[in-house]
């Protein structure tokens, strides 16, 4: 026996699929509630009831896609880390469908104060999280400069790949990300 939960979890599944399809398929700007209700066999209202905008349904549909599994291996190796496992960020960034979407999403967060603040609690600052907490295993280890303002590093360990992403449109590759850290870790060093 099928309940009302299971359809209106089956609903909401259909929307965002739905949402990635058409996103994928037209581009961001092209989207539409209406389209999306069309493609999902549902009415705009339902969509409208849980999502008040196309870029908080968009947003959550992107973070649907099998939420992305950027955490970081503590081998005891920071250098190896942290390449590790930016180049996962990278792979899944660069790359169709999370790439393409995730820069749309990024543009919408620039006019959608809703949308910047759900992508930065949502994905942003977890992942801004990790980098400190790993950068502050490190610290502890004696892997890294104890005076390491861990804040900054990882500002300066996510601008630069954001900044081509976004801005330049070159290509992320592993080779800038271990160039990236290896420039960082030289200054990371614990004196001797």
């Amino acid at each position: 026996m099928t309940t009302s939960q299971d359809r209106a979890t089956a609903r909401t599944r259909a929307i965002m699929q739905a949402t990635l399809a058409l996103a994928q398929e037209a581009g961001y700007t092209k989207l539409s509630i209406e389209a999306v209700a069309a493609r999902a066999g549902v009415g705009k209202h339902t969509i409208y009831r849980r999502w008040p905008s196309k870029g908080l349904l968009f947003l959550d549909s992107l973070l649907s896609l099998n939420e992305p599994v950027l955490d970081y291996p503590d081998t005891g190796d920071i250098v190896a880390d942290l390449r590790r496992q930016i180049h996962a960020a990278v792979d899944l960034l660069a790359n169709p469908p999370w790439g393409p979407l995730f820069q749309a999403l990024v543009g919408e967060a620039q006019y959608d104060p809703m949308v910047a603040s759900g992508l930065n609690e949502r994905f942003i600052r977890p992942q801004e999280d990790k980098t400190v907490a790993r950068l502050r295993a490190a610290k502890e280890h004696g892997q890294i400069s104890p005076d390491l303002d861990l804040d900054l590093a990882m500002a300066i360990l996510s601008g630069p790949p954001y900044f081509k992403l976004l801005i330049t449109q070159e290509p992320l590759t592993h080779d800038y990300v271990d160039r990236l850290v290896e420039v960082l870790l030289a200054g990371m060093k614990p004196r001797t």
